[in-house]
Order: C-alpha cells, then structure tokens, then sequence
C-alpha cells in the first residue's frame, strides 16, 4: 500500500469513531444528561426548568363573566323619546349610558359631532332638545348612578 492510500483509510477510521450514532464518542465522552444518543434524562442539569405551556385544546371553555344581553333605559325625562328615536338610527343608546359622566360642553361637542361630521338627520330644534336632555341626566352634577 502506498503512503496516501494508508493516511487515507487511518482518516477514515478515525472519522467513523467519531461519527454520530457510535458507540466510541458514548463511551470516550460522558454527556451530562445523555442516557442515549438522541435521547435526554429529564432530570435538572444545573439549570432552572421552566413549565411547558398550557396546552389549550379546541373544545375549552372560557368564562368572561356576565355580558348584558339588553340596553340599559335612559333617564326618565323631556326628550327621551328624541334621544331614543334620533340617535337610535345609527348606534345603541347604550353608548350614551355607558360614558362617564359628561360635561356640558362635552355633550353639546358630541351632539355638535354628530349632526356636522357624521351627519346625523336631526333638525335643529330636536337637537337641541336632546343636548337638554342629556345635560339634565348624564353629567357629572346630575348623573344619578
């Protein structure tokens, strides 16, 4: 055999000892953890265990605790039955007792807001009628919880 050929199969050899899946790395080199190639001891190695993940199967079931299935009446008063007929057509009164207690001024923008930018069909008069209503019901000095 000539020199290259026999440098050749030593390289192999030695390739093939160190080669995943023998049992010479195994053996020479003791992995902590290891119990079989590929296969880990699930014991703590020195480091923090984190828990897995909860696993959320497609049937669970969750509790988002009571969700009203009506709209809560307006105040007893003058111009609730505007308020409930105009601003009815486009949203929920439910919107209005859902706020926090407005100001005045909060409200008359708001009404103001939906005539001119969303262009609500109210005429002037029963607008104003409605922005009395609901400064005489929903701010912070009249709103009765």
């Amino acid at each position: 055999m000539t020199g290259g050929r026999y440098l050749g199969i030593v390289l192999l050899a030695a390739a093939g000892a160190v080669a995943p899946g023998s049992t010479a790395l195994s053996q020479a080199t003791k992995v902590p953890g290891l119990v079989q190639e590929g296969n880990y001891d699930p014991g703590n190695l020195g480091m923090q265990m984190q828990p897995a993940p909860p696993n959320d199967d497609a049937g669970a079931v969750y509790a988002v605790g009571p969700w009203p299935t009506y709209t809560p009446s307006l105040a007893d008063g003058e111009g609730r039955e505007l308020v409930q007929s105009f601003c009815g057509i486009c949203h929920s009164t439910t919107y209005i007792t859902m706020q926090p207690p407005l100001t005045s001024a909060t409200w008359e923008a708001v009404v103001n807001k939906m005539v001119g930018t969303f262009g609500a069909p109210i005429p002037e008069p029963s607008a104003q009628a409605i922005l009395a209503y609901l400064k005489s019901h929903y701010t912070p000095e009249t709103r009765k919880e």
